[in-house]
């Protein structure tokens, strides 16, 4: 008996598009809510419209028109999303917040701070100028280093 190698590689491109999925003509859902419009609009029209090919005509335009009205409503519905992605360089300066590891002075180290942008309470790295600021401590973020990593300061006390 002969010895048999079944090993197969092959190299494929993924073929990304950009595109707004909620505008694709030939879908399934499309061709479905086509012949929704198109079968209805002809059974409850066969009586009333004499001609076949009048009967189709209007079919088809109604089965077009279905498809151009959930078209339409999937891409309003698509343009309500949000994503949760803050632009940290241009929310995080001037926010205020707590420490909740502690972060060390003169930047020979980092703590963990949780700051408040856009209402939704964020954890970020967070080093300082300053002293040792201590668990707990209320700052203020100064600068932003990187992604990741926040510049705060402590907040001073106000006496009313």
């Amino acid at each position: 008996m002969g010895d048999h190698d079944t090993d197969f590689d092959l190299d494929t491109s993924d073929g990304s598009f950009d595109t707004d999925p909620s505008m694709n003509l030939l879908t399934f859902r499309n061709l479905v809510n086509f012949c929704l419009g198109f079968g209805w609009t002809a059974v409850l029209m066969h009586d009333k419209i004499q001609s076949n090919a009048l009967l189709i005509i209007v079919s088809v335009i109604v089965g077009v028109l279905l498809v151009t009205v959930v078209m339409w409503i999937f891409k309003w519905l698509s343009g309500m999303q949000q994503t949760g992605n803050i632009d940290v360089h241009k929310s995080a300066v001037g926010c205020e917040g707590k420490v909740y590891l502690t972060v060390p002075g003169g930047r020979k180290g980092e703590g963990k701070v949780q700051i408040s942008i856009n209402n939704a309470v964020r954890e970020y790295d967070a080093i300082t100028d300053g002293e040792t600021i201590p668990t707990g401590t209320a700052i203020k973020v100064t600068e932003v280093i990187n992604d990741y990593t926040l510049l705060v300061e402590e907040m001073t006390p106000t006496i009313i």
